[in-house]
């Protein structure tokens, strides 16, 4: 048996004149394959909890490598453990699930993925829409502690009744449903997590070991060496009724709360403030703080709706990828678009495009399907005044009087001796009829092209 030891730092310390060095190091406590088998047999869960080679790695790793993660989780366990205990058990679930927002998040309820997935529970967009979590620029469900775990405890719920079989739910939750149906088809119809384990996307695999994994070790943190005691508890709670614009710290400051425990508290909401428009907004406060809330009421709220308004509105509007007061409608990528065209077309910028598709460049592709938010009045008799406002501010330029001859609009590729000799005129004809200055053209840009 090989005992283990984690280094944790090292100081140097002068005695005398002269520097000492000295380690300091954590003991951590052995363990042998067959104690951590013996363990987990004896764990009352509900959902399977298989132990081999591949869920002793990831004990390893939080038990051992990355120790100080662990740990940290640990100290703020009781911000979330009780609302997601109590949330699985009014769905009679099991209570083992909570430990599933450990793997996904780190309890780190603001936490954004690389696929954006959102929050304690990692939901994407689309799948938070179907569960009620609906997000602006202002607030996002997916954030909300209580929201999130309610949706995930219906999807889950929903996964369950789909395979029958906890082990192939959280695989689901992970890669979706169709990628495990195909897994179950491609390994013969099997139905079980190890049986279709090389079948599932790589990612997956590692996933329902991690949740073995981190159920265990938060079953035995004494075992492992950890403090089980958490260093952060939640105050217990009330909610109070928002209906109204209402900026968070100057609400805070008129208390004497602190802003960073509100937003701790509430951290759905991403901005600081609350939209003009809201409607019902559940603000949690610590429930011995309602009382002077609810009687200083009125003059709270108008004081709290009166500072930052004009300003969170037009970064609201005007911040790259905002969607804030926009729809979303569809575009099919064409031969010959480029992004400016498209951006012109539906006045927005190609920053907003890029935000929005998630684009790291102007690159496109025809047949590719973009999402493009507008303001609810788009449509083709309003759209030019889109255009003449998406790119604030703007030169001041004349409008080429299409009397004088055809209107051309410029394509990518395009250039004045291009388009002048298709047209059988001069590119001097060209500048003097657009009064242009130079031969710069830009795609979507409107050309006379003179009789």
């Amino acid at each position: 048996m090989i005992r283990k030891w984690l280094l944790l730092g090292i100081i140097f310390i002068s005695l005398e004149g002269k520097a000492q060095e000295f380690r300091l190091t954590e003991v951590i406590p052995d363990y042998t394959y067959d104690e951590v088998a013996d363990r987990i047999s004896c764990l009352e869960s509900e959902v399977p909890l298989e132990f081999n080679e591949r869920v002793l790695a990831f004990i390893d790793y939080f038990a051992i490598k990355d120790r100080a993660y662990t740990q940290d989780i640990v100290k703020k366990k009781e911000l979330y453990f009780p609302l997601f205990s109590e949330t699985l058990a009014r769905y009679d679930m099991p209570d083992e699930l909570k430990y599933l927002a450990i793997v996904e998040s780190g309890l780190r309820p603001n936490a954004i993925s690389r696929a954006n997935a959102v929050g304690l529970w990692q939901f994407i967009s689309s799948t938070g829409k179907m569960y009620g979590l609906h997000s602006n620029w202002y607030v996002d469900d997916r954030m909300d502690p209580v929201e999130a775990t309610d949706a995930a405890a219906r999807h889950l719920m929903d996964l369950y009744r789909m395979f029958d079989s906890w082990e192939l739910a959280l695989a689901a939750y992970n890669c979706g449903p169709g990628n495990v149906r195909k897994a179950i088809r491609r390994s013969g119809y099997k139905r079980n997590f190890w049986e279709i384990y090389r079948y599932l996307p790589r990612e997956t695999r590692s996933y329902v070991p991690q949740f073995v994994a981190i159920t265990y070790i938060f079953n035995h943190l004494e075992e492992h060496g950890f403090d089980p005691q958490p260093e952060i508890f939640y105050p217990e709670m009330d909610t109070i009724m928002i209906s109204q614009y209402f900026h968070v710290e100057t609400f805070c400051n008129q208390l004497g709360l602190c802003l960073d425990d509100m937003l701790l508290w509430n951290p759905q909401i991403k901005r600081g403030a609350l939209p003009e428009g809201t409607k019902d907004f559940a603000l949690r406060v610590p429930a011995e703080w309602k009382e002077d809330i609810v009687a200083n009421r009125v003059h709270l709220y108008d004081t709290a709706s009166k500072v930052g308004k004009a300003q969170l509105e037009y970064l609201a509007r005007n911040t790259p990828g905002s969607t804030y007061g926009r729809e979303r409608l569809y575009y099919r990528v064409r031969s010959g678009d480029v992004l400016g065209t498209i951006a012109r077309k539906y006045g927005v910028r190609v920053s907003d495009i890029r935000k929005w598709n998630r684009l790291n460049g102007n690159l496109i592709r025809v047949g590719q399907r973009l999402s493009i938010w507008v303001l609810p009045t788009y449509n083709s008799q309003t759209k030019n005044l889109y255009t003449a406002s998406a790119n604030t501010p703007k030169p001041t330029a004349t409008v080429p009087n299409s009397q004088s001859g055809k209107l051309y609009t410029v394509r990518s590729g395009d250039s004045l001796w291009s388009i002048s000799r298709n047209n059988n005129t001069s590119i001097e004809k060209l500048k003097q009829a657009n009064k242009l200055t130079s031969n710069t053209i830009k795609p979507g840009q409107s050309l006379v092209i003179p009789n």
